[in-house]
């Protein structure tokens, strides 16, 4: 009997849209995403990118990422990915605006982490995986009934 109300549960959640874990699988923490911290940059099309990562330490990673062309600053954004409670939260702030978007936990694995909201006007998605010794970012989502997506990929900054 125990076993089908897990099962049932389970089902419900999932068509929920909820995350379901297994029932000896605890949540995911803010320490599986330790891979992302660090010191990044790359290039495309005559733009310096940069992006950096804390370790995870006191329920928080805390990011920043600078696009700088022509020997200026073209756009920046401060980030942050909290733990709050058993939930894992993306926070972005494009050039700085308050307040900061949240998007919850969507997936996480080894080497790669999902962010979504699917209420936000774009992105709705936020994609980080590693390729190697790189860093990789895509956003993507809907924007003007359009499907769209951007990509980003980092290596060491030296």
């Amino acid at each position: 009997m125990n076993r089908f109300v897990v099962v049932a549960l389970a089902g419900m959640l999932a068509a929920a849209g909820a995350p379901v874990t297994a029932g000896l699988q605890a949540p995911p923490t803010l320490q599986s995403l330790a891979w992302m911290a660090g010191s990044w940059a790359g290039s495309s099309g005559g733009i310096e990118m940069e992006e950096l990562w804390t370790m995870p330490k006191g329920n928080s990673m805390i990011g920043m990422h600078r696009d700088v062309g022509k020997g200026r600053t073209l756009g920046f954004e401060f980030l942050r990915i909290e733990q709050q409670g058993d939930a894992i939260v993306y926070l972005s702030m494009p050039n700085g605006r308050s307040p900061a978007t949240p998007f919850p936990l969507k997936e996480v694995g080894d080497l790669r982490v999902v962010f979504e909201n699917l209420a936000h006007d774009f992105p709705q998605r936020i994609i980080y995986w590693k390729d190697g010794a790189d860093l990789r970012a895509r956003i993507e989502g809907t924007a003007n009934g359009k499907i769209r997506g951007q990509e980003w990929r980092w290596s060491p900054a030296k």
